[in-house]
C-alpha cells in the first residue's frame, strides 16, 4: 500500500467510474472542492460526499453528480485537502492539498496543489 508522498513522486493514478473516485492511498479527507461546491460534511446524508476507506485504498462517492467525466469539463478539477490516515490530523505540516483530473477510460490524474496557490480557506 503507498501513502500520499509515495503516489505523488510516483505520479500514480487513481481512478473514476460514474460519481466514484478511488484512490490508492489512505486518507483522512478535510475538505473537497468540486465545481462551485466546498464539502466538509461526510456523514450519511443525500448530498455532498460520503467516503470509505479500506485496507488498500479511499473511496469517495460524490452524490450531486451522476458521471464525473461527462459533468466536468477537462479544466475542471477536483481540490481536496487531507492527511494521510495514521498521522497526527492536528500537526498541519501532515496536511496535503491535491487535485484530480478526471482523464479518459477511468484513469484519475492526483497532482499536488503548489503551496504557494491558495485554492480555498
Amino acid at each position: 500500500m503507498k501513502n500520499i508522498k509515495e503516489v505523488l513522486a510516483e505520479n500514480i493514478s487513481g481512478l473514476h467510474y460514474g460519481n466514484r473516485i478511488l484512490l490508492p492511498f489512505k486518507a483522512e479527507i478535510l475538505k473537497i472542492v468540486i465545481g462551485t461546491h466546498i464539502i466538509t460534511d461526510f456523514s450519511k446524508n443525500i448530498d455532498g460526499a460520503s467516503i470509505r476507506v479500506t485496507d488498500f485504498y479511499t473511496e469517495i462517492y460524490f452524490y450531486e453528480y451522476k458521471n464525473l467525466e461527462e459533468q466536468l469539463t477537462k479544466y475542471e478539477v477536483i481540490k481536496l485537502a487531507l492527511v494521510q490516515q495514521g498521522e497526527d490530523i492536528f500537526n498541519f505540516d501532515n496536511h496535503f492539498a491535491i487535485e484530480l483530473k478526471i482523464e479518459s477510460k477511468h484513469k484519475l490524474l492526483i497532482e499536488p496543489i503548489p503551496t504557494d496557490l491558495l485554492f480555498f480557506e
